[in-house]
């Protein structure tokens, strides 16, 4: 089964991630050369082993990375909870993590900054990586039904209850009347088919499993929020970046192509995922792949960090400028 991403509760990872000291940054940053013309430079990159980072693992198997001057090595983590201070310490050059996990650290005095987008929405609210879903017997049609009602979500406070309340309450619901359970993605197909919750915001290859089971999307959380919503980004320290910024350059372009790549090849793209994952090939060929953007989206960070310190997940405005450079 697929690792469930960024499952921690904000403040449980950045109560633990303020014992990271910032003096720490400058602990260890790679090989400390920009890339040139020898040989390629290590660069450690800490992901959650989901199917958002498949243009990585396809980058680093088509020597893309390669190319651009880089000794790729993917780092495997359960999440935000480890990644973060590993890129804070320099053991980790590049990091991965959703929108509003990284506004929270940066609202927390941490000094990471956006490099790449990592992965969007579809944006096509019908046919999407992640939606939430009902079983087969459920009565609800619209995001306002869920008032009342039980959602299961991978994390609390995050960008699954943010965008979930941003939908409710554009189809004319109260968002404070929404109980969210926190669960593993895989739980949630068995949970939902028993009727001990009501519906689920879920990822891929969850989407596939409850549709198989006769659910139904609901509606899609990420598009009511944002057209194309940008769910999450690969990250650096503003130490690395200063440090090195000719191998933060060289990530970004190397990056970029492999996702490019992963577009134009969504058959290569789901089979690198069986590589890293436990996902087969068969639930592999049917799984709806995210979009993966070769740009930074600001105005989607916006929207999002904007429904994030309405509903309280962020105490002040969302440090864009920061995040962004």
């Amino acid at each position: 089964m697929r690792p469930f991403p960024f499952r921690r509760t904000a403040s449980a990872v950045f109560a633990a991630l303020l014992t990271v000291t910032l003096t720490a940054c400058g602990g260890g940053s790679g090989s400390g050369q920009a890339p040139s013309s020898g040989a390629p430079v290590k660069v450690t990159v800490g992901v959650i082993p989901i199917l958002d980072v498949a243009p990585l693992y396809l980058g680093v198997q088509k020597g893309i990375f390669t190319k651009h001057g880089l000794a790729v090595t993917p780092q495997p983590a359960q999440g935000g909870a480890a990644i973060v201070p590993a890129v804070l310490s320099g053991q980790n050059q590049i990091g991965f993590s959703n929108v509003v996990s990284l506004l929270t650290a940066r609202e927390k005095g941490l000094p990471l900054l956006a490099v790449a987008g990592g992965s969007s929405s579809t944006g096509n609210a019908t046919k999407d990586f992640n939606a939430v879903l009902v079983g087969k017997d459920s009565a609800l049609q619209s995001a306002k039904d869920l008032v009342g009602k039980k959602v299961a979500i991978n994390s609390l406070n995050n960008i699954g209850d943010t965008t979930v309340k941003v939908a409710v309450e554009k189809a004319g619901g109260d968002p404070a009347g929404v109980t969210f359970v926190e669960m593993p993605f895989q739980d949630m197909p068995a949970q939902l088919s028993s009727g001990k919750i009501d519906a689920a915001w879920v990822s891929e290859p969850f989407v596939t499993a409850i549709l198989a089971q006769n659910g139904r999307v609901l509606f899609d959380s990420l598009t009511a929020t944002y057209p194309s919503l940008q769910i999450a980004t690969y990250f650096t320290s503003q130490q690395v970046k200063q440090q090195n910024p000719q191998l933060v350059e060289a990530f970004t372009a190397a990056i970029n192509e492999a996702m490019e790549y992963a577009t134009a090849h969504p058959d290569e793209a789901r089979s690198v995922v069986t590589t890293y994952t436990k996902i087969t090939p068969d639930v592999a060929a049917k799984l709806i792949l995210p979009a993966w953007p070769t740009a930074l989206d600001q105005q989607s960070a916006s929207a999002v960090g904007d429904a994030a310190q309405k509903y309280g997940t962020l105490k002040k405005a969302p440090d864009l400028k920061g995040l962004f450079g």
